[in-house]
């Protein structure tokens, strides 16, 4: 009966909170899926595309209603029905862009939706960067914390050893404060792993809408390959932003250009008078006349075409700066990889080794707890050292491969 009851509210939590675990690929989907920032971006490329269907249409016509030749001095002043000139009109008018003009303004709707569009792929590249990036930095904070606890654990168990080694007298009782104080330096530390626990788990709240993500499943590998990156720096989501704009400034220089021509227009007004005089109906055309063309067209041509060769030099400093990012994170990869290897295969092995033969030098009364204490103190550094390495290695490969990655790729 609880169950049932409960049923309701069960309902009404969103379903994010009994979300599992999270995998890689499963953190990047729900990014993609729930993040507002995307959400924003598409429904400015559906604003786009449902502009597009009025982009080249005749502007709404007009309607003119009007007395004409009402007289106001003369013998039949203020008197229109004893004259046959004073007529009530009511009209209505069309005004025709030329054809030139119209085609460029579906054009710019047109690039209007291409840089939507890019803009949103932009936006999404930018959150599965961010995703991906924090949910390596939560898989290794935990990692970070679980490696202490066991150095810990291994600590306490030396520690609890010293007061038969005083009673034995292989130790003085003041050498069993360096234990006490070893583990009190590691608890400090634990203390920060675990604050960075709840900074990363924040930011992965941030790109996936769960508020208390767990991860699950293995890191995943990101080999890197600088040949295949170099060649799709063109290809880019920020390449594609500015080729948008490029288009829409293009679109602009076609819409300066078409003022240049003539727009025109209709008219039609029915015009009633007196019933002894007849009615009549007026018909005209409108031309307009661009016979200031370097003051005026000459002038906004020549803006847009700047705007225009303004949009293609950024797209050259972008591409340099693009290709430049990208060989400064391929060296740092490489310095971050060799660093990492240094500290698993070498130093890392040493700090075992050492806190191996200090724990058997006090076993043998050859060495005392502060030997010890100082050997698990240096081997938590360097097994934190090293995590943090390989966590460096980890997210340069997600980085490059998702920054770089072009479309095609």
């Amino acid at each position: 009966m609880r169950l049932f009851v409960c049923l309701p509210l069960l309902a009404a939590i969103p379903g994010v909170a009994f979300a599992g675990p999270l995998t890689f690929d499963a953190a990047l989907q729900r990014a993609r899926q729930e993040a507002p920032s995307i959400k924003a971006k598409a429904l400015a490329a559906e604003a786009a595309r449902s502009a597009r269907g009025g982009a080249g249409s005749l502007p709404d016509p007009t309607l003119a209603v009007g007395l004409d030749s009402f007289p106001i001095s003369g013998p039949l002043a203020f008197a229109p029905g004893q004259d046959n000139f004073t007529m009530a009109r009511v009209g209505v008018s069309q005004d025709i862009p030329n054809l030139a003009k119209r085609r460029a303004q579906r054009a710019r709707a047109d690039s209007d939706i291409k840089a939507a569009d890019a803009d949103t792929a932009f936006e999404a590249r930018s959150v599965e960067v961010g995703t991906a990036l924090a949910w390596i930095n939560l898989a290794y904070a935990e990692r970070r914390l679980t490696a202490l606890d066991d150095l810990l654990a291994r600590l306490e168990r030396v520690v609890r050893t010293t007061p038969s080694a005083v009673a034995s007298g292989n130790a003085r009782p003041a050498q069993t404060l360096a234990g006490r104080q070893a583990i009190a330096s590691l608890e400090d530390r634990r203390s920060e792993l675990v604050s960075n626990i709840a900074r990363a788990r924040a930011a992965l709240t941030r790109w996936t809408g769960d508020p208390a993500p767990e991860i699950a499943g293995s890191i995943p590998d990101f080999p890197v390959d600088g040949a295949e990156l170099r060649a799709g720096l063109d290809r880019l989501p920020t390449m594609a932003m500015i080729d948008a704009q490029s288009g829409q400034a293009m679109a602009d220089v076609r819409m300066a250009d078409a003022n240049r021509r003539s727009d025109f227009g209709v008219n039609l007004a029915y015009q009633r008078r007196d019933p002894r005089f007849g009615d009549y109906v007026s018909a005209g055309v409108t031309v307009s006349l661009p016979f200031f063309t370097r003051s005026r067209q000459n002038a906004g041509i020549a803006a847009a075409q700047e705007n225009a060769g303004r949009i293609l030099a950024e797209r050259d400093a972008a591409l340099r700066a693009l290709a430049a990012d990208l060989e400064t994170d391929l060296a740092d990869h490489i310095m971050h990889h060799e660093q990492w290897l240094r500290a698993r295969d070498t130093l890392l092995p040493l700090a075992e080794q050492r806190v191996t033969l200090e724990t058997a030098s006090y076993g043998a009364g050859r060495a005392n707890l502060v030997d010890i204490a100082d050997a698990y103190a240096a081997l938590a550094d360097v097994t934190l050292n090293t995590l943090d390495r390989e966590a460096l290695v980890a997210a340069d490969g997600v980085r490059l491969n998702l920054t770089y990655r072009s479309e095609s790729q």
